[in-house]
């Protein structure tokens, strides 16, 4: 194993980490720094991104404890296994937690998401591999270092660079819908991922209106490229679309967010023959009613999108890094790990101005 030099020279033997111990309980505690094996490669987190994904599986027990919840990290190689090449101590690097095998049935179908080795996380800070980035140190396995880790240029965040992988899994959204310059698209919810399909959107040249009940996020949609805003609380949304478009409806919706009566208001707002995506109906538990004459007779087509695609890694990562995409605009808060419960909080119940947060494992204050 070989070890960084200067400033990340030592590597304790046990580290921080916020660890999830069942019944919705996660409790910062100090653990065993995990040992790497050969092909695989260290990295001190610097920053991680909260996740609405890990926040169900919390809250909902949705996976056995104990674990390590955290996914969207960025951070630097501190140390490498025997046989890594492609990456030494000191490199600055965004890691995927999940890349599929490329020679499954799903893979030959590039329907990565339902691989047998996509579905088997990649990154561990200990306990069974759940991201891990919520912690001091991740252990990044031999088959994530050969097609998972992307180098962040100088000059580059570490809070902006873990957006590389929640915008992977927008861009992967937006090409399915795959928007065209004379199409309306309505996105339903201007959360962190609402706004960066707002954002992708924009670039197609389609019309645009977005929904949110929260006035600053309708804002800042404004600035990233939608024409038309709205509170779906006190605003008719499907009446204004049908009024925007001659009566039509919308071409493509996208259903950013998960509330109730939110995907038979995507049905209402859309014209025959449009597609609608869900993108945050991930729950087990949640049930969907729709009229079976709005999907057959009116030609919908009602289809999901999940996860990250290997395909578009690197350009995922242009896109974050080259600053075509104004995502500082989502980075709002930026947490201590022992504060990281009050983030969970925040993400769950977000304020007025509350979007992205971000928890910075080496900040103790």
């Amino acid at each position: 194993m070989q070890i960084a030099d200067s400033s990340l020279s030592y590597i304790p033997a046990t580290m921080h980490a916020a660890v999830y111990r069942g019944a919705s309980v996660v409790n910062v505690e100090e653990i065993p720094t995990p040992a790497i094996r050969p092909g695989e490669i260290l990295i001190r987190v610097e920053a991680c991104g909260i996740c609405h994904t890990d926040l169900k599986k919390i809250e909902y027990n949705l996976l056995a404890p104990p674990r390590v919840y955290g996914h969207e990290t960025a951070g630097v190689v501190a140390a490498v296994g025997a046989g890594v090449s492609k990456f030494h101590t000191g490199d600055r690097v965004v890691a995927f937690h999940h890349i599929p095998c490329l020679e499954c049935f799903y893979c030959r179908r590039k329907t990565y998401a339902q691989c047998p080795v996509y579905k088997r996380v990649g990154i561990t800070a200990g306990f069974e591999p759940a991201g891990g980035g919520f912690a001091q140190y991740v252990r990044v396995m031999d088959w994530i270092v050969d097609r998972g880790v992307e180098k962040i240029p100088e000059g580059i965040t570490f809070e902006r660079a873990t957006l590389v992988e929640p915008l992977n899994t927008c861009l992967k959204a937006v090409a399915q819908c795959d928007p065209q310059p004379d199409d309306f698209v309505a996105v339903l919810g201007q959360g962190p991922i609402g706004l960066m399909f707002t954002m992708l959107v924009k670039r197609s040249g389609a019309r645009l209106g977005a929904t949110d009940t929260i006035a600053e996020r309708r804002r800042i949609a404004a600035r990233c490229g939608a024409e038309f805003t709205w509170d779906a609380r006190t605003t008719d949304v499907a009446s204004e679309v049908k009024r925007l478009t001659g009566g039509r409806g919308a071409d493509i919706v996208m259903v950013a967010a998960s509330a109730p009566g939110i995907v038979e208001q995507a049905i209402a707002c859309s014209r025959p023959g449009s597609r609608i995506l869900l993108f945050a109906q991930t729950s087990a538990a949640e049930r969907i009613e729709a009229s079976g004459a709005d999907l057959c007779a009116g030609e919908r087509t009602l289809f999901g999108c999940y996860s990250a695609s290997v395909d578009l890694q690197k350009e995922s990562a242009n896109l974050i890094f080259g600053g075509e995409l104004p995502v500082e605009e989502l980075i709002s808060d930026r947490l201590p790990l022992v504060k990281i419960r009050s983030g969970f909080d925040l993400a769950l119940h977000p304020g007025p101005k509350s979007l992205k947060i971000i928890v910075q494992p080496q900040r103790w204050s």
